[in-house]
């Protein structure tokens, strides 16, 4: 019978201990006194409790302020693992993280024409189990797997209901969490990948901000919110809907029938970028103009700084809207060239309306290709402490 991740920690004030040590590389006894506002007595126990279990090691000491020096905690990265896996329209990622976030073992996959849902699922499984057994790692020490998917999901009965852009046809209604609980053993949580992947930024940061907006741009424009390190969910599971933002009421029609004309995905996106590129006259769609850019030619540069353009008026509008400390960029087409950073960042922080007294910091994050597949990890190893 599969333990359920919540389970792994049992009482509520042992898994606050938890969680303000992962908060920290490493943290002194004195430290976690004043954070938890618990009795001394009773971090003493938690601490031991979660040290003997593994979960916690002791890792030298700190700086004496006039008494003995403080034990230093911090979490034990190797207690235990967790799979995330990324699904997405061009590629999909599998990761095993330990408990700090380091990969350990990786595979991708093209999201070729071929690639559908029952072949991905017998692949990933395959997968999981050879990266397992060739580091020796028993199902015990696995907390699951956590999916970043394409959406719309229905995330509570692990479903991936009816994306679009998949190559391969069946990519509808898709049970994955049901079936690769039943293929790996193990619990399967699934989230939309941008929340996966904001999730993982937010671990991977030093500074960890409060206010997070993380930007997808890719074959759509996907988004997610975070606020207080956790992640802002809607009425409904809808994360492709920031490419609909109308920035030209008489613009261009989008490809989708029902679709908004002048939609921001209609100039920015994979799809966007390949109809002007073949207006050029260039062939070989977004592999080509990828290889221009890396070249660095300039009719390449110029037409990714044009996306850039049109991206910045978007993130503008949702600067004015949400208000965030911190702005992520992710996705193939926000890191191929800085260009398209750059020009989206500037141009947003000039639309943004009190741009002289507020500022939100723009990033390119920590993670790069693997941010949706690390943070869907993380995803897991979060349910620790809820």
């Amino acid at each position: 019978m599969m333990q359920a991740v919540e389970q792994r920690i049992a009482v509520r004030k042992s898994k606050d201990v938890y969680s303000l040590v992962r908060l920290q590389d490493t943290v002194a006894k004195q430290e976690l006194l004043e954070q938890s506002g618990l009795a001394p007595s009773t971090l003493n126990r938690i601490l031991e409790e979660l040290t003997e279990k593994g979960m916690l090691q002791e890792v030298g000491f700190g700086e004496s302020t006039g008494g003995r020096r403080p034990i230093l905690y911090c979490v034990n990265p190797q207690y235990a693992y967790a799979f995330g896996l990324e699904i997405s329209r061009t590629r999909s990622m599998l990761v095993l993280t330990d408990l700090r976030q380091n990969i350990v073992g990786s595979t991708v996959w093209r999201m070729s024409e071929s690639m559908t849902p029952d072949m991905l699922l017998h692949e990933v499984a395959a997968s999981a189990q050879y990266m397992l057994e060739v580091r020796g790692i028993p199902h015990s020490q696995v907390l699951g797997l956590g999916i970043g998917a394409v959406g719309p999901l229905d995330s509570a009965r692990g479903l991936i209901l009816d994306p679009l852009y998949f190559q391969a046809p069946g990519w509808r209604n898709v049970p994955v969490k049901e079936g690769l609980e039943g293929a790996l053993g193990i619990p399967v949580y699934l989230d939309n990948g941008a929340n996966a992947a904001l999730t993982g930024e937010y671990w991977a940061a030093s500074t960890k901000k409060s206010h997070l907006l993380y930007v997808h741009v890719g074959a759509g424009i996907r988004t997610a919110m975070m606020t207080g390190g956790a992640i802002v969910y809607g009425a409904v599971d809808m994360e492709g809907a920031a490419g609909q933002m109308i920035i030209q009421a008489d613009g261009l029609p989008h490809r989708e029938e029902g679709g908004n004309r002048g939609a921001l995905e209609s100039y920015v996106s994979i799809h966007a970028l390949e109809r002007e590129w073949k207006a050029l006259g260039r062939t070989g769609g977004f592999p080509s103009l990828a290889a221009a850019l890396e070249a660095e030619e300039e009719a390449a540069v110029d037409l990714l700084r044009e996306a850039g353009v049109y991206m910045g008026i978007g993130l503008a509008n949702l600067l004015n809207i949400l208000h965030p400390e911190k702005v992520i960029l992710g996705g193939p087409v926000a890191g191929f060239h800085p260009v398209f950073f750059e020009t989206a960042a500037d141009r947003a922080l000039q639309g943004a309306y009190y741009r002289h007294s507020y500022q939100a910091e723009f990033s390119r994050g920590e993670l790069g290709e693997a941010a949706i597949a690390v943070g869907a990890a993380v995803l897991v190893v979060n349910r620790l402490t809820v």
